[in-house]
């Protein structure tokens, strides 16, 4: 077989596609991978999910570092706390660096042929490699698109990654703004802008929408901002971005008010714009392929990932589903099982969410809104942190479990929860749920005492009975 013949090729390293690469490999395959980013990883690793949590960790220990309500009352006091940014992104890139290592070993380890350079596929077997104005055909039986998503971007608003920002440029920040404004209330906005918050920054969020994370479920989202508003992010929702321009260092936004049509000017250090994410498919010669992919961007795939052409296959968030990147390790690996005559499935409707902020907010299943919308009848059970011993403990007491299920079966329909370490304690329900269980299932299952997770147990009571401790 020649060097350049392979089982499958799979464009894209990041978490669907290194682990699509690895698993293939794993069951036998002559695998390539091929990265445009000179290290492997993807977003999530190089500069999303991983850079981020990194961030987020490091924030919250200055910020309780220097409460006094915090670390006084315990008894901890400190003469001084001071923030060295720049050694806290070296730390971060350190972090990276490791883990990115870390795939490049794997890849070695289980004889995945690396290629980095943009791909561009020329037909169903053939993909040509650019790397430094130099290309190469390397050829295939298979294929797999996982090449994930990037920022959308807003008219009028030009992003040049120092004032103006996406994520990737909000990691960068080489010192604290005195003032950010987020434009935007999903999952990444929020992260970000409690970054930066607790590293002192004032932080304004404007939202199109009258409410934050839309798709959560109402009551989380509600409960969840009125804890951020007390943690001192202020919000304008209802309200629309016009216009952004750098003037004299500072980033100068119109905004209007949806509801009335009143235009106001806000004035910030920077403008972080985080408005959701779009599949990243162009260069990839597609169109000449007459791939389908439909009027979002998104191409379009049986439910066995195939594409329209019958051996090219796409996952993670270049088709639909959660653009999260545990879908994307799921949908690769569903993916190469398929490929090579196996079941391979993956149920989106259990794939947890995770926003990292702190408290956390971890939700998994149908959010009560989808259930009437659906005309669902359904018992709901809700338990408040402030009630559960180990959340007192550790004074970490914001927060709730939610839990919904059928009314006539008891089973488990969707979870949600806010608290300290819930994107941990959420894959209690992700099992549960997973294997079908009712509430009073989970209720019935000693849970060890003092922990968060007695909130679910009494959350699961509440559901088809009553809380014990509340």
């Amino acid at each position: 077989m020649s060097d350049k013949k392979f089982d499958l090729v799979v464009i894209g390293a990041g978490p669907g596609g290194y682990v699509a690469a690895i698993v293939a490999a794993q069951k036998g395959m002559r695998v390539a991978c091929v990265e445009k980013r000179k290290t492997l990883g993807g977003t999530c690793l190089n500069v999303g999910c991983i850079p981020s949590k990194a961030l987020l960790h490091a924030s919250e220990q200055y910020e309780n570092s220097i409460k006094s309500n915090g670390n006084e009352e315990w008894g901890i006091s400190y003469k001084e706390v001071s923030l060295d940014l720049p050694k806290l992104l070296k730390k971060k890139l350190g972090i990276v660096d490791e883990l990115t290592k870390g795939i490049d070993f794997l890849f070695k380890k289980n004889k995945v042929t690396k290629y980095i350079g943009a791909a561009k596929i020329l037909s169903s077997n053939e993909i040509e490699i650019m790397n430094n104005e130099k290309a190469e055909i390397i050829n295939a039986d298979k294929i797999i698109i996982a090449t994930g998503s990037e920022s959308t971007n807003l008219p009028n608003i030009n992003v040049d990654e120092k004032k103006i920002v996406t994520s990737t440029g909000a990691l960068e920040l080489d010192k604290v703004p005195e003032k950010m404004i987020v434009i935007g209330a999903g999952i990444i906005g929020l992260e970000m802008g409690t970054v930066w918050r607790r590293l002192g920054a004032e932080v304004e969020v404007v939202e199109y929408l009258p409410r934050i994370l839309p798709g959560i479920d109402d009551e989380i989202a509600n409960n969840f901002m009125k804890i951020l508003q007390k943690q001192g992010v202020k919000f304008k929702l209802a309200h629309s971005v016009e216009k952004a321009q750098i003037i004299n260092d500072k980033v100068l936004l119109s905004v209007k008010d949806i509801n009335n049509n009143a235009y106001d000017e806000l004035e910030a250090d920077v403008a972080l714009v985080s408005v959701g994410r779009k599949p990243n498919t162009h260069g990839l010669g597609l169109e000449k392929l007459s791939l389908k992919i439909d009027k979002h961007g998104f191409i379009e795939t049986n439910e066995n990932f195939q594409t329209s052409i019958s051996n090219i296959y796409a996952i993670g968030d270049v088709i639909k589903g959660p653009m999260l990147a545990h879908k994307a390790e799921e949908d690769g690996v569903a993916a190469v099982e398929i490929i090579n005559g196996e079941a391979g499935h993956v149920d989106y409707n259990l794939v947890p969410g995770i926003i990292y902020t702190s408290p956390e907010v971890a939700v998994i299943g149908k959010t009560e809104e989808e259930l009437k919308a659906e005309g669902i009848t359904y018992n709901k059970g809700t338990f408040p942190l402030m009630a559960n011993s180990r959340a007192k403990a550790i004074s970490h007491t914001d927060g709730m479990v939610k839990i919904l299920s059928d009314k006539s079966t008891d089973k488990i329909l969707g979870a949600h929860m806010i608290g300290h370490e819930a994107g941990t304690v959420i894959h209690e329900l992700s099992i549960a749920m997973g294997f079908g269980a009712s509430s009073e299932d989970v209720a019935r299952i000693c849970h060890g005492h003092p922990t968060v997770n007695e909130a679910i147990k009494e959350a699961a009571l509440a559901t088809y009975s009553k809380a014990i401790h509340f």
